[in-house]
């Protein structure tokens, strides 16, 4: 009766105490039990077992290459999609800025066939406007730099220093090139003058001293 027990899904019902045994001894005998149960009691029964974990063998080793398998076209696919990402992630970008060549081309045109300097110069006023505004949109801003702002290396280059009366030593005085910033971050300094105290004019008595002591 024993060996049909495992086919309930509780399995071998446990054994109530005997008379003058306690509940860990009546466990030990069930354990030991179920411990012989799970080995062949002949050489037949031991090669079909035999057969049967080599199927069982194989069949796991045919799952795991078919799942190595797949892992491997996983990263081909992830990378061909990363490859793929990176080759056109301007695509959108370059949709918006195909308007202002357009625009600029016909500018030029127009500008062979015409005269009138003041309309083309009007239409690309127009175009640098919205390009401008286009460049904003992902994320690119231009800034001006003021005169008589002081002077941040952060936000400008010096290009250049002038002696200025009427800014103070370390400001800005001229403005060379403007500068830009892509998502609040510099990308391109301003270039620009930076303002020094003129040097001091000696009077005409100091100028002969300087030239009595040479």
């Amino acid at each position: 009766m024993s060996k049909v027990y495992h086919l309930y899904r509780g399995g071998v019902p446990a054994k109530k105490p005997e008379e003058g045994k306690d509940s860990m001894e009546v466990k030990e005998e069930v354990k030991k039990e179920e411990t012989q149960e799970q080995y062949p009691e002949s050489r037949e029964e031991l090669i079909e077992l035999l057969k049967k974990k080599e199927a069982e063998a194989k069949e796991y080793k045919d799952l795991m290459l078919r799942y190595a398998a797949e892992v491997e076209n996983l990263k081909k696919s992830f990378k061909r999609e990363k490859e793929e990402y990176f080759k056109y992630a301007l695509e959108t970008f370059m949709k918006e800025l195909l308007p202002f060549v357009d625009n600029l081309e016909r500018a030029l045109e127009a500008a062979r066939q015409s005269n009138d300097v003041k309309a083309i110069v009007e239409g690309i006023e127009l175009t640098l406007k919205g390009l401008l505004q286009t460049l904003e949109k992902f994320g690119l801003k231009q800034f001006e730099v003021a005169i008589g702002e002081a002077f941040s290396p952060e936000f400008h280059e010096a290009l250049a220093v002038e002696e200025s009366e009427k800014h103070p030593e370390g400001t800005v005085v001229r403005t060379f090139q403007k500068g830009y910033t892509l998502h609040e971050r510099v990308i391109r300094p301003a270039l620009v003058a930076v303002a020094k105290k003129p040097a001091e004019k000696k009077t005409p008595e100091e100028a002969g001293e300087v030239k009595e002591n040479s």
